[in-house]
């Protein structure tokens, strides 16, 4: 365990400029670090899980209640957020925060995810909002000047550059800034994947030097490292976002097939990244994962399964058995008068049972949304806060193990320092 803060200077190419983020390492536990990432909204103590407002909102809730749950970043999306209701629309409000009135750290993505969802088909009822899955959306053309299609919502015509997604990010007001790259899916073969991420890197660029020109001050940029499944793909474009002069880094695009090939690619990605800088897993939040990314040295994630999980009535419970998942749609909750999970701290768990909640959800009532959402947001925190503290008294393995094993958060990992 590894208990000071981080004096060494940051890695060649990788910026460190306090007025738009700094971030400090207070505690090494193996390779899992807990830290506070320093924004011009307010820190955001590491690791941290990062709940998605989508649409200007986080689902279900208002910005007081999310920030009541302790978290101090949030995710918008660019993409959606560009369809409707615009950029123009959002900076006349005052930017983001202004518009949903959210005090805290705001990180946006790039919309480029979307975007290539859509060309790539499996998401694109996802994109549109509809919930369903399957389909393959619209047409999109992809060159080296961006990506043009045609808008779900209505058709019109969309076209989105490094450029055009930089300047939305700007008039939103986010403070990290995430560049936007072509996102492949795991069946592309390594030719197009190489093409891709090289792309993405040119990319890269023309995002740093609009950001350079007309960027704001304080917002700070992440760089995205892609490669898919091709660990020489990873180590090519590790060096080429580390060296491109970015705030902090992220690892997207493809994991792989399965959570064993996930593990494989995230593995041998972590460590190539310098190691001084904050590190995002974009799009990964299952229980298991994040501890498993935090073992790695990665610090920020975010992910839809919290919210898109209570939206079918589903809470997040000790089990892994059943992939931590309780299903409250499901028969046989009738007479059972325990919270979801016993112990819990948020609202759900303190004022409502399972008979109540399951007889809600299978009745479709947005209460049951909003409960549940409330429940598997406070699970996510506990789990990350209890995680830093496990890994400032150097206990990180045992709560791992111990929440892997089906123990909650606020017990798990109980006892003594780990031996080495």
């Amino acid at each position: 365990m590894w208990a000071h803060k981080s004096t060494h200077p940051y890695a060649a190419g990788v910026r460190n400029e306090p007025q738009r983020l700094s971030f400090e390492i207070d505690a090494r536990d193996g390779d899992a670090r807990a830290g506070v990432i320093q924004t011009a909204h307010g820190p955001i103590e590491t690791p941290a899980f990062i709940p998605l407002a989508t649409k200007g909102t986080v689902r279900g809730l208002e910005s007081a209640e999310v920030a009541g749950l302790g978290y101090q970043l949030i995710l918008g999306n660019t993409y959606h957020l560009f369809v409707s209701p615009g950029p123009e629309r959002i900076a006349a409000a005052g930017g983001l925060h202004g518009f949903m009135n959210w005090e805290r750290a705001i990180i946006t993505d790039s919309g480029g995810f979307q975007v290539f969802s859509l060309a790539h088909g499996g998401v694109a009822d996802e994109v549109k909002g509809s919930g369903r899955s399957g389909g393959h959306g619209s047409e999109v053309e992809i060159t080296e000047e961006g990506a043009r299609f045609r808008s779900p919502r209505d058709g019109a015509e969309l076209f989105i550059s490094p450029e055009v997604s930089m300047s939305v990010q700007a008039r939103l007001g986010s403070d990290i800034a995430l560049v936007f790259d072509e996102c492949t899916p795991f069946h592309a073969d390594r030719e197009y994947t190489a093409r891709s991420t090289e792309r993405t890197h040119r990319w890269l660029d023309r995002c740093l030097a609009w950001h350079e020109a007309e960027g704001p001050e304080q917002q700070a940029v992440f760089g995205i490292v892609q490669g898919g499944t091709h660990e020489d793909l990873r180590r090519e474009s590790a060096q080429a976002v580390s060296e491109a002069g970015v705030d902090g880094l992220a690892i997207g695009g493809t994991l792989g097939r399965d959570k064993e090939e996930m593990a494989a690619v995230l593995g041998m990605t972590a460590p190539l990244l310098p190691w001084e800088a904050p590190k995002h897993l974009l799009g990964i939040g299952e229980v298991d994962d994040l501890l498993g990314g935090i073992a790695l040295g990665l610090d920020v994630f975010d992910c839809a399964v919290p919210t898109r999980l209570a939206r079918h009535g589903v809470a997040l419970a000790p089990s892994p058995e059943t992939r931590w998942r309780l299903n409250m749609r499901k028969g046989g909750w009738v007479g059972n008068r325990e919270p979801l999970v016993a112990g819990c701290p948020c609202p759900a768990c303190r004022h409502h049972n399972r008979d109540y909640i399951s007889y809600l959800s299978r009745a479709e009532e947005l209460t049951a949304v909003r409960l549940i959402v409330l429940h598997n947001l406070t699970y996510m925190h506990q789990l990350t806060t209890h995680a830093r503290t496990a890994i400032k008294n150097g206990t990180f393995a045992s709560y791992r193990s111990s929440v892997l094993a089906g123990s909650p958060p606020w017990t798990a990992g109980e006892g003594g320092r780990d031996t080495p």
